[in-house]
């Protein structure tokens, strides 16, 4: 009947905070809900009936949520009910009896919903997108986590155009209607938010297969997929029967339904949706084989296909209270998929890239204007919860309590964790009190990572006394003041260690062990640590033990002792990572003195005798070598110097290019994997190795590296190896960049997904008209500013992957993104809001770059139509 607008659409309106400490229980409970679809393009007609109960004695009105909708009918027990008004953000009915049946008709557009939340189309399929807040875009509702119903859904569409009418839960029954039209009903048994909600009509081609559970119930499996996609569809499902097994071997978890579904749709804003039974999937991570993925592509997939299977009981079965719980679900998953993607694969090169997320990323989320704890305290736009804090930082915070408590205890609270809340929304501190019942450990310090937000820095000194035979070590810990919060505590920090003797052996400590936990919970502690004959080389933070910066003052000769001898793979990287990180910031400071840039004999030898090992595992040698990148190497510094870090890091990679070339040319040949192609880990390695050694061949010899590219492109029977092909032309500005990268284009434009990794590569190109290039190449036949993964494709991997020309002086990058974001506002917030990152993590730049960027905030910041998703970022950044 009226055209609601959105109470999270306009900025004046809307400005104010929602604070966790404000939650309310809701005063209306929904027992059931019925709906029924009439799916067409631009009017679809939904029909929902709830069974509504209210709670407590009182009169207050039921406010249910609703965004973009035109409200047709509503009933209450199948009368018209007149006592209603249409207010901003939703619907208010009054006079309402204790329990009642409510129905509500409303219409929708699927086809104008760009912003990809609620009921839209992509491409020719309809789907559907409701976490967080998507719901309120198809019916009037009380879309929040804690409202939990059993859902039954009814689809009808034409049976040409949309053969596969799929919802949650199991199928019931199905039918044909006049005019060719046709419908199936589902039914989900078990109670859900309606974020969980999920829809998709559409034609596509079907992967089908079975898992039989623990308990020996076959559950029917069904991956969709684009018409013509299906030869990309195996490695989804092997994965998909990986996790399941998983699941019930590590966590006991067996899957409750009859079926699961996938289904990949081009246009989606983040990854993947658990929705109960039909999880609906960027193609991304669906989408994968030798000849269109890379060996990181099917690594994803796994990741991600796990990830979401996961989720149905850490996120379905027991789901958050309100959105501010959001890591109990998601932290908790993210350190679940990372366990998976670790006991199939190498444990320590998983560990390696969570850690690189970290310190490339998250740790600048952190230090920025956007800070908050893993649970927050307040918010404007549920979107932008969803964070690498969030998730990142909330599965180390997860981690962590696996290091205090063991695999045992850990095993045990989570199943009194499942015990006592299955079927219920929570929060937080339920978890944490079945970790804490189950396992008898006091974790009431521990919950301050709950609320705490930014990166603690933990200063280590020590003294050894040879008279005494004792050696201590002294941690201090300190969190910076943070945009969202000036007081911090102390923390409850584990720290793995390990002692080195000069030989390289590890000291036996406590109970004979050679390595042990130590628990800092205060400001300042000393450890001490007897019958040690000699000062050893401590291993810090093994593993990666807590979230957390570390200073300790290393020399060179004890960074390569552990290089060479730490038993943890992931100490030996840390160890390279820093010596790296600590000749970057000196070389930095002589060009700022007009010096000559330096690096020692030691480090190259040092570096040199990784290359070369043959004990060390391929994988680890290479991400040796992969040093931080340019953005992540901004949080070494308190002022950043753009040029200078770019000058001085592109110096030490030629350097250790050409010292070590005939060690790189005979590892690059040494490496090379024959015949067919697999995703196995073994192989995986080596292909990582070889073509990092291709690419500081490139580097050193650029007539060499052309030769070795050209070949290698011709003769390659995979995606890995023919990117790796031309990244090194990229990198290198080899003679054959330009012929590979059109014969690329030419073979694969259709393909938008592997266009991805070609406008990747055209925006991190390290030449003075890069930003010219991109701005060209929205013109090129296969990209589509309406497409999110383009976006961030060509957009974001400049402004993120490219900081040195994104930054460039002038503040045209500034400008070229804010051009952007102003088109996305209305179109995409919520994919604005994730690009925008680069240009409100300014505090570190210079004041030329910084009012720059303000120029461009301010010009957002003025926009009468403002989405609330920038709106949050942008006023907080400018009160930086």
């Amino acid at each position: 009947m009226s055209q609601v607008t959105s109470i999270e659409n306009t900025v004046e309106k809307n400005s104010k905070e929602k604070y966790l400490s404000d939650y309310q229980v809701s005063n209306y409970e929904i027992d059931s809900i019925d709906l029924e679809f009439e799916l067409y393009d631009t009017t679809t007609l939904v029909k929902a009936v709830s069974s509504v109960i209210r709670v407590g004695e009182h009169q207050q009105p039921l406010f249910l949520f609703g965004e973009q909708l035109q409200l047709k009918k509503l009933l209450v027990n199948g009368v018209n009910h007149p006592d209603y008004k249409l207010v901003k953000g939703g619907l208010e009915l009054s006079y309402l009896p204790q329990t009642f049946t409510l129905e509500i008709h409303t219409e929708i557009n699927p086809q104008a919903n760009t912003s990809f939340s609620g009921l839209y189309k992509s491409g020719g399929a309809f789907c559907t997108q409701c976490e967080a807040e998507g719901f309120r875009r198809i019916t009037y509702y009380l879309d929040r986590p804690d409202v939990m119903a059993k859902f039954t859904t009814k689809i009808s569409a034409d049976k040409d155009l949309y053969p596969f009418l799929l919802s949650n839960g199991n199928p019931v029954d199905q039918g044909d209607l006049d005019n060719g039209r046709h419908w199936v009903s589902w039914s989900d048994p078990f109670p859900k938010p309606a974020y969980l909600f999920a829809l998709v009509g559409g034609d596509f081609d079907c992967l089908k297969d079975t898992f039989t559970t623990k308990s020996g119930r076959e559950v029917a499996l069904e991956l969709f997929v684009d018409k013509g996609n299906l030869d990309k569809t195996a490695h989804a499902m092997i994965s998909l029967k990986k996790a399941m097994l998983w699941d019930e071997q590590r966590f006991n978890f067996e899957y409750d339904l009859d079926i699961y579904m996938i289904v990949a749709v081009d246009f989606f804003n983040m990854g993947a949706m658990e929705n109960k039974g039909l999880n609906i999937f960027n193609s991304k991570f669906v989408l994968a084989n030798a000849q269109s993925a890379t060996d990181q592509d099917f690594l994803g997939i796994e990741a991600v296909i796990g990830h979401e299977y996961f989720h149905n009981w850490t996120g379905n079965r027991i789901t958050c209270r309100d959105w501010f719980q959001l890591s109990l679900k998601e932290g908790l998953t993210v350190f679940r998929d990372q366990e998976f993607s670790s006991d199939l694969g190498s444990r320590s090169v998983n560990r390696i890239a969570n850690v690189k997320t970290m310190r490339n990323h998250q740790f600048a989320e952190d230090a920025g204007p956007m800070s908050h704890p893993i649970r927050p305290a307040s918010v404007m736009e549920m979107n932008n919860f969803y964070t690498l804090t969030v998730y990142e930082k909330g599965s180390e915070v997860i981690r962590m309590l696996h290091t205090l408590l063991g695999e045992k205890a850990f095993q045990q609270g989570m199943e009194l964790y499942v015990a006592r809340h299955d079927g219920q929304a929570v929060t937080c501190d339920d978890f944490i009190a079945a970790m804490q019942d189950a396992s008898k450990i006091d974790l009431t310090l521990f919950k301050r990572w709950y609320s705490q937000s930014g990166t603690p820095n933990v200063h280590v000194s020590d003294h050894f006394d040879l008279s005494k035979n004792c050696y201590q070590m002294t941690f201090k810990q300190k969190t910076q003041p943070t945009a969202d919060q000036k007081i911090k505590q102390a923390l409850h920090i584990p720290i793995a260690i390990e002692l080195l003797d000069k030989q390289g052996n590890a000291l036996k400590l406590a109970d004979n062990k050679t390595n042990t936990i130590l628990s800092l919970t205060h400001t300042e502690q000393t450890f001490v640590f007897q019958n040690i004959s000699e000062k050893p080389v401590p291993s810090l933070f093994r593993g990666f033990s807590a979230p957390v910066k570390y200073q300790y003052a290393y020399s060179d000769l004890q960074l390569l002792h552990l290089m060479n001898f730490a038993s943890d793979e992931f100490s030996r990287w840390d160890a390279g990572q820093t010596l790296f990180n600590k000749y970057l910031a000196l070389n930095v400071q002589r060009l700022q003195d007009k010096q000559e840039m330096k690096l020692p004999a030691l480090f190259i030898e040092g570096f040199k005798g990784v290359l070369v090992s043959e004990l060390l595992d391929p994988a680890l040698i290479a991400n040796m070598f992969e040093f931080i990148s340019e953005t992540g190497a901004m949080e070494l510094f308190d002022r950043v110097d753009i040029e200078a870090l770019h000058r001085a890091r592109e110096f030490m990679l030629s350097q250790l290019a050409m010292a070590l070339h005939s060690e790189f040319v005979t590892v690059y040949h040494a490496r090379q994997v024959a015949g067919e192609y697999l995703a196995i880990t073994a192989d995986i390695a080596d292909r990582q190795l070889a073509n990092l050694a291709l690419l500081f061949i490139a580097k050193a010899d650029p007539a060499l590296g052309n030769e070795l590219v050209v070949k290698q492109i011709a003769h390659c029977n995979n995606m890995t190896d023919h990117l790796a092909g031309l990244v090194a032309a990229n990198s290198a500005s080899l003679a054959c960049r330009e012929t590979v990268m059109q014969d690329f284009e030419e073979k694969w434009f259709e393909n938008g997904l592997v266009m991805d990794k070609w406008f990747v590569i055209q925006a991190s190109q390290d030449r003075s008209d890069v930003l010219d290039n991109v701005k060209a190449l929205f013109k090129h036949r296969s990209f589509d500013f309406n497409n999110p993964n383009r976006l961030r494709s060509l957009v974001g991997a400049f402004a993120q992957n490219n900081p040195y020309h994104f930054h460039a002086e002038d503040g045209s990058g500034y400008h070229f993104l804010t051009e952007q974001l102003i088109k996305l506002n209305k179109q995409n917030p919520q994919v604005a809001a994730r690009l925008i990152t680069p240009l409100i993590q300014f505090k570190r730049l210079d004041e030329n770059r910084k009012n720059l960027i303000k120029k461009q905030l301010n010009r957002l910041l003025q926009l009468d139509d403002l989405a609330l998703d920038l709106y949050e970022k942008v006023s907080k950044a400018l009160k930086q």
